[in-house]
């Protein structure tokens, strides 16, 4: 038992006694560098760097292109390429399939295997013939009832009914003569007003500027909105004076008459108004006399 503990004493003595590495000058014999080490040092050392290179080597195998250096290991070039051929050859095999059977067909009536069956043409196109007095062609009552349905919501028309319910005053944009006024069936939803060329033009109420903005047929435009789901715009103006987000006043300037835009025979102010989405005679809201 004395000697197992003698031999653990001298183990322990021989792993922790200390030498000492000196570097020397080969000609002079001047000390330039010592180190103490002792042989558990040195295996600590020796192993922490071991375990460092095999991490390092690990991780540049793992996420580098170094590993298709090493054989055994694919690239990834060769796995596209596999990939593709994968989806030609399948395609060939498709291609080859239907060639196979096209050159049986070939080969069966060359050999008169297929019976040739003559079909009338004209008879193929007589049955869908129709002879349009064997049709009956009066009124059904889901017709009569759609008609009525029909007309009833034609009472209702975007462009033909107005809400003239609007609870504000609103003032004309401009002074001038009205040289075209509103007409519906020709859709000039508006009113032409002939004014001078860099008159004001000024919102008929107050509102937020919600568009202004040039158009290559109606040139400047600007469009406010108004509460009561009411809205007027102003088209081929020579100029804007308010931005999109602007809160505006009633009679506050908003632009100036212009001749701006491809639809345009001359200074005037195209005016319009519509009212929850529909559009409106400006003459019921406003007097331009």
């Amino acid at each position: 038992m004395a000697k197992k503990k003698k031999k653990g004493k001298d183990i322990k003595k021989k792993l922790l006694h200390k030498y000492r590495l000196v570097i020397l000058n080969e000609n002079t014999f001047e000390e330039k560098i010592s180190f103490k080490l002792s042989r558990l040092n040195v295996f600590i050392t020796g192993s922490l760097f071991i375990v460092c290179l095999i991490a390092l080597t690990t991780l540049l195998i793992a996420f580098t292109p170094l590993r298709e250096y090493i054989p055994g290991y694919s690239s990834t070039k060769l796995k596209r390429q596999a990939t593709e051929l994968t989806y030609k050859s399948d395609s060939l095999v498709t291609v080859l399939n239907y060639t196979n059977k096209y050159l049986d067909n070939i080969r069966k009536v060359l050999n008169g295997d297929i019976t040739n069956n003559q079909i009338n043409r004209d008879s193929l196109f007589e049955q869908f013939k129709l002879d349009p007095s064997s049709v009956d062609l009066t009124p059904i009552k889901e017709d009569s009832i759609l008609r009525a349905q029909v007309e009833l919501e034609d009472k209702y028309n975007l462009f033909e009914r107005t809400d003239k319910n609007v609870n504000q005053i609103l003032f004309p944009p401009i002074n001038g003569s009205v040289s075209q006024d509103y007409d519906p069936k020709t859709k000039h939803f508006a009113i032409d007003i002939v004014a001078a060329k860099g008159t004001p033009v000024k919102s008929v109420a107050d509102g937020t500027v919600i568009f202004s903005e040039w158009t290559s047929e109606t040139g400047y435009v600007i469009i406010v909105e108004h509460k009561d789901g009411l809205l007027s715009a102003y088209k081929h103006n020579g100029s804007l004076s308010k931005e999109q987000g602007d809160l505006v006043r009633a009679g506050e300037v908003i632009a100036s008459v212009g001749n701006t835009g491809e639809l345009t025979t001359g200074p005037h102010l195209h005016f319009e108004l519509w009212n929850n989405s529909s559009p409106a005679n400006p003459k019921d809201y406003i007097d331009f006399k």
